[in-house]
This record gives structure tokens, sequence and C-alpha cells, in this order.
């Protein structure tokens, strides 16, 4: 399967390449003057108010910021080439692109990789041609095409193999944010991301196998197949923190999508609580508070201020006072209480409930109330001095506040639910004044959330795509859940990856905590990013850290990507330094990666040895143009480096609070390599990875 490069001018009326560079001119042509028609659309006479026009103003300039022909961007990278059929006619050829492009005639000269006449570029195989006669692909240096690679599906002898550009595309050097893979998208991937809207998928990948870039391709392909139903409900990228969210946040806005919104865990409870995070929990306690049992202690303690009525409820309407009986109430109590509804529209309901009673006596006294009267009697000031008495308002931040501060008032939450050792390992040793004084933690603010919720419910949205999920508590998957309640979700995660002290067993558990039981699970094992050679020396790791998963394979075999070179203590520093300057020599970008501990120590050596490198931080960016990345090993998870010079695998294992999260970390680590893996150690390596008889080692 030979990619095709001239090494000669050639006449465009029978040269293959120069007709595509034709066609690729006159799309690009096209699509200027798709962008030109919309910048010259008149508005002024076509709306009603301001507003309107306002409306209508937004719409064009994204349409126009949509059109954008991004110069290093291919317009298309691929063609189907159909024979004769009901659906295509005698025949057809369709260039496949990031989006759609029409003549002047309204002809399409591209078609957008989401449209279904694509979906065959992704899966069509000698096997199951679906019509399809040859799929090209088309290789590009900058926007410049450059060579073409044929396949000719309709011969079934032919043998099949893995695409010289598609290998070129994938291992194309990594060089600030995360691309788009729609040029690169395998049949198994392809699947999950035109997956139905209504149904929750949830994606089990290994490193390398593509599984966030999915995701963020899923997101494209429901807005273009149900952008009004999205458009009205909403969607929603969750990543593990922002420097994630900095490095793929370019995705989508490539894919034409500009108006997702993007954020963590944290900053969305936090966005929604109005609390700021100002404190740390140790692992037990963060341990106990992510725990799904704090859900029931929560809902006990929303409603532990709702008291039985002890007085009846006397209401004066002019000369007539209508009573109710103490007992009436508290069956109106009870019933609230027992109907499981929501505690702020159950004490909207009450005071309606009561006047109702009211309303009902007048009707036996011979009166004709309506609805006005009743409304009115919902508002008597009798019926306002029972509700505030029996069913009063919540804070939900006060409501946590007291909950941690008051011993008494947790034990009575939390009895039968909580052991005595888990009450004092919540409980604040020193409780704050007020809401405003209080050092919240990340992990009080998802109880913050969930009281809010019991109180008030949390709209939901369309379609969320939660990152990393394996590394959430089953209190942040709740979070996450209430707002996608009746829409659908996509849940992407590593289970050997989970680095947290809850992170999670089983993605059962997990997708029952986020409230879509019956989402389909899809596991990713064929890796497309990281070497052969690597990911087989990571994966020695699976059996201590997580022992029910599939091994990754990969497609790359890249030999000699793995280096391992074991040097003295005191030689360690250097080692590392002249290890980045080995990968310098390269092309691409690298990424050092260290125990937290160790990156200062680094910092100070790289920068006496004049080495320029950026120091990657949980919010920062992860790349600014520098091609050297210092690490730490707590933000690697999702990150991708060409050549990668990991620091001390013990140091790592060791800054971890047992040992299975140290060598989960370190599994992290070792696979965010495109292209090779130098490991530069001075302790002992882990068991696992100790006298790996295929490893490239160095002293």
């Amino acid at each position: 399967m030979p990619a095709h490069a001239p090494d000669r001018p050639a006449d465009p009326s029978t040269d293959p390449l120069d007709r595509e560079r034709a066609h690729l001119a006159a799309s690009r042509a096209a699509l200027r003057a798709m962008r030109q028609d919309v910048e010259a659309l008149d508005i002024s006479d076509v709306t009603a108010n301001w507003v309107n026009a306002e409306v209508l103003q937004q719409q064009i300039d994204a349409r126009i910021e949509a059109l954008a022909d991004l110069a290093d961007t291919p317009l298309f990278f691929g063609r189907l080439d159909y024979g004769p059929s009901p659906e295509h006619g005698p025949a057809a050829r369709y260039y496949i692109g990031r989006r759609h492009v029409h003549d002047a005639d309204g002809d399409p000269m591209v078609i957008d990789w989401r449209a279904p006449v694509s979906q065959p570029f992704y899966r069509a195989s000698r096997k199951d041609p679906q019509n399809v006669e040859l799929r090209r692909r088309f290789g590009y240096t900058g926007g410049e095409l450059t060579a073409y690679e044929d396949e000719r599906l309709s011969d079934p002898a032919g043998a099949e193999r893995v695409s010289a550009l598609l290998k070129r595309e994938i291992e194309r050097p990594r060089v600030g944010p995360m691309r788009d893979i729609v040029a690169t998208i395998q049949p198994e991937q392809d699947e999950i991301v035109r997956a139905g809207i209504d149904g929750t998928v949830c994606v089990q990948g290994a490193p390398g196998t593509g599984k966030t870039a999915v995701g963020l391709h899923r997101v494209a392909y429901l807005l273009y197949a149900h952008r009004e139903r999205l458009a009205r409900t909403g969607t929603l990228v969750i990543g593990p923190n922002r420097s994630f969210l900095r490095y793929i946040e370019q995705v989508l806005p490539a894919l034409g999508e500009l108006t997702v919104h993007q954020t963590t865990v944290d900053d969305l409870v936090t966005g929604a609580t109005g609390v700021t995070v100002r404190g740390t929990d140790d692992p037990e306690a963060a341990r106990v508070k992510g725990d799904a049992r704090m859900a029931e202690v929560l809902h006990r303690a929303v409603r532990s201020g709702v008291t039985m009525p002890t007085e009846p409820c006397v209401v004066v309407r002019g000369s007539r006072r209508w009573r109710v009986p103490a007992y009436e109430l508290e069956e109106i109590v009870r019933e609230l209480l027992d109907r499981g509804i929501r505690y702020g529209a159950a004490r909207e309901a009450l005071p309606q409930r009561i006047a109702h009673a009211v309303l009902t006596r007048m009707e036996r006294a011979g009166e004709a109330p309506d609805d006005r009267v009743q409304d009115t009697v919902a508002r008597n000031a009798a019926v306002k001095a029972v509700v505030k008495a029996v069913w009063p308002e919540v804070d939900p931040a006060k409501l946590v506040l007291r909950l941690l501060s008051d011993a008494d008032f947790l034990a009575e939450c939390s009895e039968g639910i909580l052991t005595e050792e888990e009450r004092k390992a919540i409980l604040w040793a020193k409780p704050p004044r007020g809401v405003r004084s209080a050092k919240w933690s990340a992990a009080d603010t998802v109880l913050i959330d969930e009281a809010a919720d019991l109180i008030r419910r949390t709209p939901s949205l369309g379609h969320v795509v939660l990152d990393e999920a394996q590394d959430l508590s089953p209190m942040q998957y709740r979070a996450v859940g209430r707002r996608c309640t009746t829409g659908s979700a996509t849940v992407l995660g590593d289970l050997a990856q989970g680095t947290t002290p809850w992170a999670t067993a089983s993605w059962a558990e997990a997708l029952a905590h986020l409230g879509k039981p019956d989402a389909v699970v899809e596991e990713l094992t064929q890796g497309f990013r990281v070497p052969r050679e690597i990911i087989s020396y990571a994966s020695r790791l699976l059996p201590r850290i997580a022992p029910g998963l599939s091994e990754a394979t990969s497609i790359r075999d890249a030999a000699g990507s793995l280096r391992v070179r074991a040097v003295a203590v005191e030689e360690l520093d250097g080692a590392v330094v002249a290890a980045c300057r080995e990968a310098l020599e390269r092309e691409g970008s690298i990424g050092l990666i260290a125990a937290d501990a160790r990156v200062p120590v680094l910092a100070g050596a790289l920068a006496d040895a004049g080495l320029p490198h950026l120091l990657l931080d949980p919010g920062g960016e992860t790349a600014d143009g520098t091609r050297l990345t210092l690490v730490p090993a707590s933000l690697a998870k999702g990150l991708e480096y060409d050549h990668v010079v990991l620091d001390e695998p013990a140091a790592v294992v060791d800054g971890e609070p047992d040992e299975r999260t140290g060598l989960r970390r370190l599994y992290v680590a070792l696979t965010r390599a495109v292209s090779g893996l130098t490991v530069v150690h001075a302790a002992p390596l882990p068991e696992a990875l100790a006298g790996a008889d295929h490893v490239t080692a160095d002293r």
C-alpha cells in the first residue's frame, strides 16, 4: 500500500497528486466564498427588535468563526470512491474532511467526517467494503498536500496492512496542545464515537488507545447529529485538572465546535456552591467524605430540622376564623416527608397544602373560594409561621459546616452509617466561626453540592463527557451524575491508572454512583500512541495494580524506544540532565517526569545546565513553545510527549501513601511517551520491572 509522492512537476490533467491539489485549492476557495457570503449578510431589515438582532448577530459571528480556513490544518484528509449502487447512483466520489464545504451551486466539495456517508472511511475493509471501491488517504506537510495512499477495497485478495500515512500521522511529533485524530480514527473507536445519544457509554481504555480523543470526537459527532437538542440542553467536558484542560482545549475548536464548556469536577462544584477551597484533607478524611454513605448522612441532616406541629394553625379572614388542628398538620408534614421530594420543593408545597385544608373547610361552610383565595391563604402570616417552625429553610453550606463542627449533630445524622473512628476523621479539630472563614477542602464542596441538590434539583445537561473518571470518589460521581440525570454521558478512564485513595474499583460500581447503571462498557486495548516495547514494559505492573485488566497491545513497533539506565546516587541528577540533552537532539516534545518531591532538585539541575524548560503546575500551560517540560508525576496523567525521561521510579512509588497507588502512578508515568522512553534510576527498580530481559540497559 505505497504512498505516492512526486519528485517532479506534472500536468494537472494527468498527475493524480496535482489533480488532488487542484481540488484542495478549489475547496479552499469555496470555503472562503462561504465565509464571505455569511459576512455579507444584512440583518437590519429582518429583526423585530435589538434583542433579536443581537442574538442573530451572535449566531452569524459564530458561523463566520466556524468557517475559518486554518492554513496548517488539512481541509480534507481522505477520499471515498463508491461503486454503482442504489444509494450513490452509478458511481460517487466524496472527499472527507473536518467540515462541510460546497460550491456556488450547493454541490458538496468536502463532506463532514461526521456525515453518514463518511462512516465507511473509518469502518470499511476488504472483508466488508461497504460498496467502497477505493479509499484514499492524503499526507500533508503543514498545509500542503504532499502524498496520497490508496486501498482498493474491491479487491478481496489484497492483504490488510497498516497504512503508512496513518502511521506517519500518529507518529507526527507532538509540540503544543493535543491534536484531533479525525484522520486516524480506527473502526473500534468510530463505533464509540457514533454511538447513540440516548445511552451512556463507558470506555475502559489502556494507555495510548485514544480514549480521550474518542470522547472529544464523540462530543463533536453528537453536536453534529443532534445539534438542536444539545443546543437546548447543553454539553460539558470534565477533565481531571486545569493543565489537562489546557492540553485538550484546541481539539473541539479544530473540529468546528466552539461552544462546549470544559471544566474540572472541583471547579464545577465550587462554581455551583460559591465557596472557595482553601484547605486540604488527610487521606482518611478525604476517603470518608468521598464515600457514598455520606449521601445518606446528608439526607438525614437536611431533614433533621423538620418537626411535627404541636399547635393548630388558625387563619383569620374577615370575621371568620379557620382552624386546622395539629394532628392534620402532622399528617400533611408526614405525607410530604414520605413522598421523598426535595426539601425545598416540599417546603414550597407545605403552605399550599395547609391552605387547601383551609379551603376545604370554607367549602363545607358554603363558601366558593377559588385559586386566588388559596394563594392568599398560603401567604397568610399564620400559615407562614407554621412553615417556618416545622420546615425551616436550610442553607447547604451552613448545614455542612454544622455537620463537620458539631460532634453530636454528626453522630445523630450518621448513626448506623459511620463508625466512631470515621466521625473523628472528618470532624474539624477547630471549628470555624462561619462559612466564609472555613477552610473548605475539595471534598467539602462536593458535600455542599450534594446538600444543595437535596434542597433544589440540579439542572441536567444533554450530554457530559467525564475523562480520567477512575480517580473520582463516589460522591464526585454523584455530583457529575446529577448534571446529566435526564441526559447521557461518556465516561472515560483506565482502572489501572487510579491514583487516589478512593480510586474506582470497578466500572459497575462507578456507573451505579453516576446514576447510569445500565451504561455499556467498551474496552479499548489496541494502542496507537505508545510503542509496543514501552507498553509491554509498563504492563509488567498490571498483575499488581489491576489484575483483572487485559494487557494493552500496540500497532507501533519501534525498536530501541526504551532505555533503562542505572547510575550511582551521586550521578543521578547529572544523568537525568544528560538524558534530557539527548532527547532534545531529536524532534518533538520532551517530558521529564519525576516524583513531586524531586521536582525542585531537578529544576535546579536543569537551570544549572542551561536547559530551558517549562515547569508544569496544576493550573498552568502544558506547552508555551518550550520543548522540555518538567512534569510532577501527580500531573502527568492524560498528557503525552514524544520523548519521556523518567527520573527515579522508586521515588515515584514512595511518593504515594501505599505501594499499589505508587505503582499505579508509575504506570501512568511510564506510558506518556510517543516515541521514546529513558528511565534513569539509582535506587532499585520495583520488582515487577527489575530484570526485564527485553530492555536496553545503559550503564
